[in-house]
């Protein structure tokens, strides 16, 4: 493997680590749920099954290949590794964050849709839908979460929690806190009276996707 290639390997699994370790500070995760991952030229960097994140150093680093064989590290890959590989496939993705989300996963028990609360669904393309629900590890629930996200870059999957993915871990990583935010803010709404929130029109959540496009510092 070239140095530049090394390095760019070794660079992303810091960076799923890192993230993998964030979502179970900020609650996003208990113990080893969710999984993280970021694509490398043809590999893909994945946390392994069952193994606490905090115990995850360089030497456990877990690489496959786009057809899944595994070409580096001795720890076996996530159980969600055919989702993974499903949206890289299909998607322009570089890099996935799954968690189990509390809010999230409750929205999801509840509509086919997230109800436009917020005009940050605009960061993810539009409207949130809600995958089917598949056993997990199956090649049944990537096919529903590739339908869910559609042209999107977020979803939530049934009784399950949330996929989002994005260029880079930290954009993946914001983006699914802000849909766990949107969530815990519409059952917050749902909760304080017996009418249905007042949601955004699909306008409004398209005007301000183009608007977020130049959000931020150059």
């Amino acid at each position: 493997m070239h140095d530049a290639v090394q390095d760019a390997v070794e660079k992303a699994w810091s960076d799923v680590v890192d993230t993998a370790r964030r979502t179970v500070t900020d609650g996003l995760v208990v113990g080893t749920s969710g999984n993280v991952s970021a694509r490398v030229g043809d590999l893909v960097l994945i946390t392994p099954t069952g193994v606490p994140y905090h115990r995850l150093g360089p030497d456990d680093a877990v690489a496959v290949d786009l057809d899944g064989r595994q070409v580096r590290g001795e720890l076996r890959p996530s159980s969600e590794l055919p989702m993974h590989l499903a949206v890289y496939r299909r998607t322009p993705a570089r890099t996935i964050v799954h968690t189990h989300a509390p809010h999230a996963t409750a929205v999801s028990a509840l509509v086919d849709k997230l109800p436009n609360i917020h005009y940050m669904a605009g960061a993810m393309g539009g409207q949130i839908h809600v995958a089917r629900y598949a056993l997990y590890g199956t090649e049944e629930l990537a096919g529903a979460v590739l339908k869910a996200l559609g042209d999107r870059t977020g979803c939530l999957m049934r009784n399950h929690g949330t996929l989002v993915h994005a260029d880079t871990l930290d954009r993946a990583y914001d983006h699914t806190a802000q849909l766990e935010w949107m969530c815990r803010v519409w059952l917050l709404a749902r909760a304080a009276n017996d009418t249905s929130p007042r949601t955004l029109s699909q306008r409004d959540i398209t005007r301000a996707a183009a608007k977020l496009k130049g959000y931020g510092q150059d």
